[in-house]
């Protein structure tokens, strides 16, 4: 993963999604290979290399009887370099909060208190698992936005494909244990040889090159194609392709 990048990992329940990110997190060891997050063996790593990554769990809902300023005041106090708990509050528009209760927070409010703690130790790395479960598409929108700001490396773990394309610079598709593809959603595309679907005036057509076939259909009607519509695979099609040819 390079500085600042995005990427998504995917796969059908008992791919190993969670295995390979406990293993990456140093919460679990790896029972073959060689694995190195920011230069060093997860496993090994000591307080120093800790304090450089960020986790916002799937499902956190630990001291909900804590005040939101007061438990980020705690976690930032074992970190050498935390955020200022108000500036972080301001950041994740949580300001107004600040002396509430957590579990009074409503589910939004609660997943950006969940990234304020995740990123309160101002992370190289930050693991995202799940982070719209349950959320309704305000919300979601609101936390993907929230997220495209945040100035850290990130591993997503999701099953929300449109999530995946939106947040992620790449994704890597894991199948039986194994990364089956790694790219941009377009590079998924052509992994899986999905068609795209030109349509024009009076014509339809499934093809793996739509730009040849727009060219030749310029030439043929010598100018502008009336009614040309390209439909490019989306990544949910090329996921499920790609899932469905590895259990055939």
């Amino acid at each position: 993963m390079a500085r600042g990048e995005t990427v998504a990992l995917l796969g059908p329940n008992g791919a190993g999604k969670t295995t390979t990110v406990e293993i990456l997190e140093g919460v679990r060891r790896r029972s073959a290979g060689e694995v190195s997050v920011l230069g060093v063996d997860p496993w090994h790593g000591d307080d120093k290399w800790r304090n450089s990554l960020g986790v916002v769990l799937q499902n956190w809902r630990d001291h909900p009887r804590w005040r939101v300023a007061d438990l980020l005041d705690l976690i930032g106090a074992h970190y050498t370099n935390p955020w200022d708990t108000g500036e972080l509050l301001r950041a994740l528009g949580l300001s107004a909060q600040a002396k509430a209760v957590i579990g009074t927070l409503s589910g939004g409010q609660r997943r950006r208190f969940d990234v304020a703690l995740g990123i309160v130790g101002r992370p190289e790395l930050l693991f995202l698992d799940e982070p719209t479960t349950g959320f309704d598409p305000e919300a979601r929108r609101e936390f993907h936005d929230l997220v495209a700001e945040l100035d850290a490396t990130i591993m997503l773990t999701t099953h929300d494909l449109a999530e995946a394309e939106r947040l992620a610079d790449r994704i890597a598709v894991l199948l039986g244990g194994t990364i089956a593809v790694v790219g941009t959603a377009d590079d998924l595309a052509r992994e899986v040889q999905a068609q795209s679907t030109v349509l024009w005036q009076g014509g339809r057509e499934e093809t793996h090159d739509p730009s040849q076939l727009a060219w030749e259909l310029h030439q043929k009607y010598d100018g502008p194609v009336p009614g040309l519509e390209i439909r490019r695979p989306t990544l949910e099609e090329s996921y499920l392709n790609l899932v469905e040819r590895s259990a055939a």
